[in-house]
């Protein structure tokens, strides 16, 4: 196998795998910053809001997360159908259209979530 071959793929898979890692690094110096703050306020004998204490999602984080969810089942499903690779028995790759249900799905309760929490909130 020529050096080519292995290393294209290498990147190409490592990629993701090092964004989900810059990303969590991320956030666990924010909340390392967090709780400093929070203990020292706490050792100055200072009295803690709620809201400062608990962290709370945005507000709109369910209908991000689905339309997210959609987008990417959506473009996965068109990728599938999309390519002309054939696998060892001949059959397109077009035929795993179906694994971007589950994401599709996800993101569908998501929405379905956002929306029954915005009707309650009408309500209230």
């Amino acid at each position: 196998m020529t050096p080519e071959l292995f290393f294209i793929p290498l990147v190409v898979m490592m990629a993701p795998v090092l964004i989900v890692l810059i990303v969590m690094q991320y956030r666990l110096r924010r909340a390392r910053a967090r709780y400093q703050l929070l203990t020292q306020l706490a050792d100055k004998g200072v009295e803690l809001p709620v809201q400062l204490v608990t962290e709370s999602p945005g507000e709109h984080y369910e209908r991000r997360r689905a339309l997210v969810l959609i987008g990417g089942a959506l473009g996965l499903m068109a990728m599938l159908l999309a390519l002309p690779i054939r696998l060892n028995d001949g059959q397109g790759v077009g035929s795993l259209w179906g694994i971007g249900l589950l994401p599709l799905f996800t993101g569908l309760g998501y929405l379905a979530s956002w929306w029954l929490n915005q009707r309650e909130r009408a309500r209230d």
